[in-house]
């Protein structure tokens, strides 16, 4: 039996490379992507080689629909078909919306969202042909919600929703299923930023009593790519019964 592909984006780090792991230790090839930390990258890719498996690295901006094209040629060269795409790449901002700079927004609208849509949009034409696949976009309960001074991101994480629910519809006459995880606090750098009284005062909010872990999220991100395809165009929380 072939061994099925995944490519995860922004997975260097934190979230991404922990989804990266998990579908390598069950037997994927595994196509990996970041934008600025190569050393990171490479060493990503030597971990996961350590599973017995083959792995894709690819340094570029999946905001930018021509850096997209160049990976998804290298992935038909090397794998043939993408069997799943975690959609994973993304920034934060942290500030009132009157202080933020236009090209701030430009920014976080391009690595957030332009990158669901430009990857989607290349992966989706060989899944529909073979007639099965898997889309996990990796949201945020801000998306759901709202956040004071994250504006921007919560938008991103909003349209990130609203496109996953409206692609399900659209894929599943082709039995491609489109999911989506609204992370809550989740134990990775982007969160390092907290003082440790911000970081004791949060936790007391999310009813878990802790931080969720990115082993946690890889674990459901892994089983929304492996089975169950009736199961399409939710959002699913994963936040420890926070919002």
């Amino acid at each position: 039996m072939a061994k099925k592909t995944v490519l995860v984006t922004g997975a260097s780090r934190g979230i991404g490379k922990a989804i990266a792991v998990k579908f390598a230790k069950k037997g994927y090839n595994v196509v990996i992507n970041c934008l600025h930390s190569e050393e990171r990258l490479l060493q990503t890719k030597k971990e996961l080689e350590s599973y017995q498996i083959s792995c894709l690295a690819y340094m570029g901006d999946m905001g930018d629909m021509e850096q997209c094209r160049i990976l998804f040629d290298q992935i038909r060269k090397q794998f043939g078909t993408l069997d799943v795409l975690v959609n994973n790449a993304g920034i934060s901002y942290i500030g009132l919306l009157q202080d933020m700079s236009t090209e701030s927004w430009d920014r976080i609208i391009r690595t957030n969202l332009t990158s669901v849509f430009n990857c989607c949009k290349l992966a989706v034409p060989g899944m529909v042909e073979k007639k099965q696949g898997k889309i996990i976009n990796i949201s945020s309960v801000w998306g759901v919600s709202g956040a004071s001074c994250e504006v921007a991101y919560s938008a991103t994480k909003g349209g990130i929703n609203a496109f996953t629910k409206a692609l399900a519809k659209e894929l599943a006459p082709s039995n491609v299923q489109v999911n989506a995880v609204a992370c809550g606090a989740i134990d990775t750098e982007m969160n390092r930023f907290l003082e440790e009284d911000e970081l004791i005062a949060l936790i007391e909010e999310i009813p878990a009593g802790r931080l969720g872990q990115a082993e946690e999220v890889a674990d459901l991100v892994y089983h929304l790519g492996y089975k169950n395809s009736y199961l399409t165009g939710q959002i699913i929380g994963l936040d420890g019964g926070w919002i």
